[in-house]
């Protein structure tokens, strides 16, 4: 066999992107198991291991930032501004001395979630470069204003070079990329079985009174929990380690557990837009409550496209943090459409990238 190594460059910005191609990496290396994989991410370690167990490479690089957040849902633009402005005026030296790496590990094929320096470090190495996402950052960044112009007109440029695109649903057009395949939805698997984890955790409440709370990597400073007191007969999961003393919250420990793990034991998943949420949580037919973020480009397109597919909720930031959570009393909303989602995303993608070694 040829040489058989994967390098997998994660964009840096919470942890949806980094679960979605961890999850990715489990499924190719199911299929492919001699593959040798590279993560390249400052995302943790232990949240990669949680979604790709077994053995891998962990490269804390990075090569792009997102948008900088001290939470889930407030941007810091002017210092998002300043280090989008550093990372490009470095770009001939990060390119040179990873494109070096690669070569030295004879990478064969770079899969990247999303960063756009990937394109130019597989092509100085020689190699493909091909993109699994939603959106691009360059959709992302002319939204924010107009002295993010031309950063996203040279993330666009970046992003024209890919020579595959995996898209996945709940997706903007992403048209800087020439070649777009379309891929279903991805994320992990439950790996527990829904009693035996309500029984380990002595959880007495029907599921249909069972919520999971979560709010992406980064979490909310504000979430409002006296509200929950409100609601005795129902229990609150949560990811969220610093939360108040209520009989009817508890904390779920980070490593060991993930939210997909969770949602089976659950009625429905409270959430902010989060492309890696909303995608697990459709691939288990899990009604998804979420909040609107409008100041975020990618948070229309998909709540939007969630309310075609998914039974949901959708509140305003002030129904959620001043509310008296009184949605949890009001029903669910059906999908719009009966049209169903691919579900197959990460085999359809891990498959390609078996094909393109063997």
């Amino acid at each position: 066999m040829p040489d058989c190594v994967i390098y997998i460059a994660i964009t840096n910005h919470g942890f949806g992107h980094a679960t979605r191609a961890a999850s990715i990496a489990a499924t190719l290396k199911a299929l492919v198991p001699e593959v040798d994989l590279i993560l390249a991410t400052r995302a943790p370690r232990w949240l990669l291991q949680e979604y790709l167990p077994g053995d891998f490479e962990y490269r804390p690089v990075a090569f792009d930032l997102g948008v900088i957040q001290p939470d889930s849902l407030t941007m810091d633009r002017p210092a998002t501004l300043a280090q989008l402005r550093q990372i490009q005026a470095s770009q001939v030296q990060r390119v040179e001395a990873e494109a070096a790496f690669l070569k030295q590990r004879r990478v064969s094929l770079v899969l990247a979630d999303i960063p756009p320096l990937a394109t130019a470090i597989a092509h100085a190495a020689e190699v493909p470069c091909w993109m699994v996402g939603n959106f691009g950052w360059d959709f992302i960044y002319r939204a924010l204003g107009e002295e993010f112009g031309p950063l996203a007109d040279w993330v666009g440029a970046c992003f024209s070079q890919c020579d595959r695109l995996f898209r996945l649903p709940f997706h903007e057009p992403m048209a800087a990329f020439p070649v777009v395949s379309e891929a279903g939805l991805t994320g992990g698997t439950p790996r527990y079985q829904p009693d035996a984890l309500r029984h380990r955790w002595g959880l007495s409440t029907p599921p249909e009174r069972t919520v999971l709370l979560t709010f992406g990597g980064l979490g909310l400073q504000t979430i409002p929990y006296p509200q929950l007191a409100k609601f005795p007969d129902w229990q609150f999961l949560t990811f969220d380690q610093r939360i108040p003393a209520l009989p009817n919250l508890r904390a779920v420990p980070r490593q060991g557990f993930r939210p997909v793990d969770v949602m089976p034991i659950c009625s429905r998943v409270v959430s902010k837009p989060g492309f890696s949420t909303f995608s697990e949580a459709c691939r288990l037919h899990l009604p998804i409550v979420t909040i609107t973020r409008e100041d975020f480009a990618e948070g229309p397109v998909l709540v939007n496209a969630m309310q075609d597919h998914s039974w949901h909720q959708v509140l305003s930031p002030e129904e959620f943090f001043q509310g008296n959570w009184d949605f949890l009393h009001q029903p669910l909303q059906p999908p719009r459409t009966q049209q169903a989602l691919a579900r197959d995303g990460n085999e359809t993608i891990a498959r390609a990238m078996a094909e393109y070694l063997l």
